[in-house]
């Protein structure tokens, strides 16, 4: 019984998939910390860009 339990800890197959598994959690931590850290100002960026499509005169009503 020892001898199956020693072999099941020397097992590394699994190890590289874990080792992606905590790449993948650690970006999206950081990508979560920086669009919050951004929101603020991404969102005054993308309301000024609103605002100035919605002055613009839609093609077809009178502005060609």
């Amino acid at each position: 019984m020892f001898k199956k339990m020693n072999e099941l800890m020397k097992d590394e197959s699994g190890q590289g998939m874990v080792e992606y598994g905590l790449i993948i959690a650690l970006v999206a931590v950081v990508a979560i910390v920086a669009l919050g850290a951004l929101g603020g100002g991404l969102g005054e960026i993308f309301n000024k860009i609103t605002g100035e499509l919605g002055v613009a005169v839609p093609a077809g009503e009178g502005g060609e």
